[in-house]
């Protein structure tokens, strides 16, 4: 029976580098038994239509920032009207092993309760490939998440579901349902992923490490901390906290702290006077 599984990518016009290379890599990705549908979320673009057959949907920044969660939502949406069987989110500066829409199928098949997630190898600056086939010499997982061998499925335990990374990860649309999407408040960068891990384990919803779904992270600037970054970290941070009782994104705080510009302040964090 062939599976109908849609591929959401939230998209913005400072990552299209990314995106060409990534919607090279999707081009031949669907193997047996899969129907694939791309969903381009385009998060800056006024009029998103036309990119490389992708469908599109747009979801313009929000007062704080783009609007990621709310963008994957919307695709998410279409995707399900479009009568998807399986929703794969892959962010922008990923690409896909060859196997792992394959990967994320066979574990929904057996697994149609779970949120799916594959290792990640973030690539260096200098490696940028140009094949799929090139992609199997520089996986090296994030040593920080599990990596189970090809073909097996390893259950989280419940200490391990702040490490569910959005952006690559598998549902079914039931679980999808059940985990009632991202929560749109969150806006610019950070805590939506670990919010949706949260209520994840909230919902029974069993966190899954899929092996052999490798996706691989193209490199870009960042910044550790991440300076840019900084005013989205405290909101959203004071948002989860508010909801979960702990701030998240703590090493990127502390390092805040040490460099004197955010200081506790009633229990959670604040700018300083002296912040940049």
């Amino acid at each position: 029976m062939t599976l109908r599984v849609a591929v959401i990518t939230p998209a913005s016009g400072n990552r299209l580098a990314h995106l060409h290379r990534q919607r090279r890599f999707l081009h031949d990705a669907g193997g047996d038994g899969i129907e694939m549908v791309r969903i381009e979320a385009w998060l800056d673009a006024d009029d998103p239509s036309g990119f490389d057959g992708a469908e599109c949907v747009h979801v313009p920044p929000g007062r704080y920032g783009l609007r990621v969660g709310a963008a994957r939502n919307a695709a998410a949406a279409e995707a399900l009207a479009l009568g998807a069987d399986l929703l794969v989110f892959l962010d922008v500066d990923c690409l896909p092993a060859p196997g792992l829409l394959q990967r994320y199928a066979e574990a929904a098949r057996s697994r149609p309760d779970g949120l799916l997630c594959g290792p990640v190898t973030y690539l260096h600056s200098v490696q940028r490939p140009r094949d799929p086939d090139d992609l199997a010499g520089l996986t090296r997982p994030h040593p920080g998440r599990p990596n189970p061998a090809a073909g097996e499925i390893v259950t989280a335990m419940p200490t391990q579901f702040d490490l569910f990374w959005s952006l690559s990860f598998a549902v079914t649309p039931s679980t999808w349902a059940r985990l009632g999407g991202f929560d749109e408040r969150y806006e610019g960068y950070g805590a939506e992923d670990t919010d949706l891990g949260r209520r994840a384990r909230e919902c029974g919803i069993p966190l899954l490490w899929v092996g052999g779904a490798h996706a691989y992270h193209q490199w870009h600037p960042a910044g550790t901390p991440p300076w840019r970054h900084l005013d989205d970290i405290l909101r959203n941070g004071a948002l989860f906290a508010a909801r979960w009782g702990e701030w998240p994104m703590r090493g990127w705080i502390d390092e805040f702290v040490r460099a004197g510009a955010v200081e506790e302040h009633e229990g959670g964090f604040r700018r300083t006077a002296t912040a940049p």
